[in-house]
């Protein structure tokens, strides 16, 4: 099986932006394709007790969004050939302007932008300022959706969407079954590429999904695995590539 194009998630910042970045350079390390940043935030919808926990301590700092953008940057210039793509809540980037927000975010070398409180067709004008600076707005499809809003997304003209694979919050089991492929492929019929994830955290389901998405996401299970060797260094950097190389297909 060819190697599985996989989006991997890390919160900025946490526990620190030096352990941070090494999370980050161990998911590149391990194959991962894109990375997902998110920007701590108090009050986050849709993720699970390990990202919450993240962004609380982050937080704790009174870590800004500037810090956010400077790590982004960092990473951006340290692995220019990885796709980074900004993750977080509506109130970050509607309170200082969402064109002013855009802009700041493609000068760190962000590509794309996942906001999941944000209505599809109710964006606040994201999708044009992501285009207006050289990003893509990429919304999230819920099993939730009624059929007919989620036919409305599909066809939408969006380059990719972010399948939502289950409903609930992130970073328990997800179970891969028809009903989940039977999802994707709705997703998909208009013709957007689909990120699939949420709950993603071993090579089994990465592939029980990879033929059905343009990539894999995983998480909390990358969340975890930080939290629980941030105090060692080389232990951290070594459980993060292999889960990544795992997920890939490539162990």
């Amino acid at each position: 099986m060819p190697k599985i194009k996989l989006m991997s998630h890390l919160v900025a910042g946490y526990p620190t932006d030096e352990i941070s970045f090494q999370a980050a350079s161990a998911m590149v390390k391990g194959g991962a394709d894109i990375l997902e940043i998110q920007l701590a935030f108090s009050d986050p919808s849709a993720d699970g007790p390990a990202i919450q926990e993240a962004c609380t301590e982050v937080l704790s700092r009174h870590y800004r969004v500037s810090d956010g953008l400077a790590f982004i940057a960092k990473i951006h210039k340290a692995f220019p050939q990885t796709t980074i793509y900004l993750m977080s809540y509506a109130s970050l980037v509607y309170t200082p302007g969402v064109e002013n927000f855009c802009k700041r975010a493609s000068e760190a070398g962000v590509r794309g932008m996942i906001i999941p409180d944000l209505p599809f067709d109710h964006d606040e004008g994201l999708t044009a300022a992501c285009k207006k600076y050289g990003m893509e707005n990429i919304p999230v499809a819920s099993p939730s959706m009624d059929e007919a809003r989620l036919s409305q997304m599909a066809h939408a003209g969006f380059p990719h969407i972010y399948a939502s694979l289950r409903v609930g919050i992130t970073g328990t089991t997800t179970v891969i079954d028809d009903e989940t492929l039977q999802f994707i492929s709705k997703v998909r019929e208009g013709g957007s590429a689909v990120y699939g994830g949420f709950g993603i955290s071993t090579g089994e389901q990465s592939k029980a999904i990879a033929n059905s998405v343009e990539a894999v996401i995983a998480g909390s299970v990358f969340v975890r695995l930080i939290k629980k060797y941030a105090h060692d260094e080389k232990a951290l950097s070594e459980a993060v590539e292999a889960k990544a190389r795992e997920l890939c297909g490539l162990r």
